[in-house]
């Protein structure tokens, strides 16, 4: 898993490469299923630290020239053609989302299916939700029943640990 001080190093790099680096800077966040961010307004890349200890050095070595390439597009560009353009120039050979694993032990709220599928919420559900992967549609027949669950200050301490 990738060491956050590596990261750092190659997130520095590569905005001082592409970017200004008077004006950019790189940190890390506490988002559980967003890999990266770039903050427009603050001028800053950010990544999950969650997400950094579980993933292998290329697959964050992606994600920063995924940033890289927000912040050179603007934010006006979304994931349109001028940011698939300047990430393909950059080297970024990734989709618009991650598809690698979250932070679930740290969702507060849990929840379950009828037949046994889970769920993972960071924020309580405010609404009635039934399970996408037992009807395409919403269903009362696949209800998903939620439970909230503590957290400690210990499993988040271990969850932004490398393994």
């Amino acid at each position: 898993m990738a060491d956050l001080a590596r990261v750092t190093t190659w997130a520095n790099a590569l905005i001082a490469l592409h970017l200004d680096a008077r004006v950019w800077s790189f940190g890390f966040d506490n988002a559980k299923r967003r890999a990266g961010l770039t903050d427009y307004t603050a001028k800053r890349i950010s990544v999950s630290r969650y997400l950094a200890a579980r993933y292998e050095d290329d697959e964050i070595h992606q994600i920063l020239l995924h940033e890289i390439a927000h912040a050179l597009a603007g934010s006006r560009a979304g994931h349109g053609p001028r940011w698939q353009k300047i990430a393909d120039e950059l080297g970024y050979d990734g989709g618009r989302l991650h598809a690698g694993e979250t932070a679930d032990e740290l969702a507060p709220w849990v929840g379950i299916c009828p037949n046994g599928h889970l769920h993972y919420r960071y924020r309580k559900p405010t609404r009635e939700l039934s399970c996408g992967v037992c009807s395409r549609g919403f269903s009362r027949a696949h209800l998903i029943s939620w439970e909230r669950r503590e957290v400690s200050a210990a499993t988040r301490r271990q969850a932004a640990r490398p393994a």
